[in-house]
């Protein structure tokens, strides 16, 4: 559960698939930021195993998380000195959204494509919109879903099922040194929970099988119990887990 190479080697991979705006390095943290869309694009990160942190520095990155009008956020996965987290606490840092890292083995029998989803290699303004919509909330804003999923360097695949001529799932694989992300699963709200984000994944983690992946992975928050069920009946089981520390006070960004 702790193994800071297993980590390290999913983190980066996460990190070229899901990209920011802005990147900057602090003694063993990458701070990104795209414009409060996704936690995971707009935190600071530990990427060395025991990577410290003291006032001087958190207050140094919460000033360029404030210029960037973006929440200070940090994500502990597990690699950071085993005193941050309680630092963090004590200036007040809540403790929000825990998840999960999940990653299941690909076998030849997970290689069959559902003929009925198709994917594409290249975004489309209609998946942005589409899968922006179905998110809702603050993950509506179809225009920096774009340009994130714009800045993806990495072989994509952009899934979509439909049904009778609609469009009813989406989801994105990315495919990177023998591991496929799978990332934006989600489903038309009025048609969830009858097996269509699964088909989404299979054809996703299909995809991968072809690319040469030999393990995917995807990142569910721990209290979504639905979807980690859903995960562990494809053979999916946690890898590691990261929560995030947030400063108090200020809008959150799902």
């Amino acid at each position: 559960m702790n193994d800071h190479s297993l980590i390290i080697g999913l983190e980066s991979r996460l990190l070229n698939a899901w990209p920011s705006f802005d990147y900057q390095t602090y003694d063993g943290w990458i701070l990104r930021l795209a414009d409060g869309y996704s936690k995971r694009a707009n935190s600071a990160t530990p990427f060395v195993p025991g990577a410290t942190l003291d006032d001087e520095l958190i207050d140094y990155m919460v000033a360029r998380f404030v210029e960037a009008n973006v929440r200070p956020t940090f994500r502990l996965n597990g690699v950071e000195a085993p005193d941050v987290d309680e630092r963090l606490k004590l200036r007040g840092f809540k403790d929000i959204e825990a998840t999960h890292v999940l990653t299941a083995s690909i076998s030849g029998e997970d290689c069959e494509r559902d003929p009925e989803v198709v994917l594409e290699p290249q975004v489309s303004k209609r998946w942005v919109r589409e899968a922006a919509g179905s998110y809702g909330g603050d993950k509506a804003d179809d225009e920096t879903l774009m340009k994130i999923v714009s800045r993806i360097r990495q072989k994509a695949a952009f899934a979509t099922l439909s049904l009778d001529d609609r469009p009813v799932a989406w989801g994105l694989g990315v495919v990177e040194r023998g591991y496929v992300g799978l990332y934006d699963i989600v489903v038309a709200p009025d048609l969830r929970g009858i097996g269509l984000g699964r088909r989404v994944v299979s054809s996703l983690m299909a995809w991968g099988c072809g690319e040469g992946a030999h393990t995917a992975y995807l990142q569910v928050r721990e209290e979504n119990e639905i979807a980690r069920s859903l995960y562990e009946a494809l053979g999916f089981g946690t890898a590691y887990r990261y929560t995030h520390r947030v400063m108090p006070g200020r809008s959150s960004s799902a």
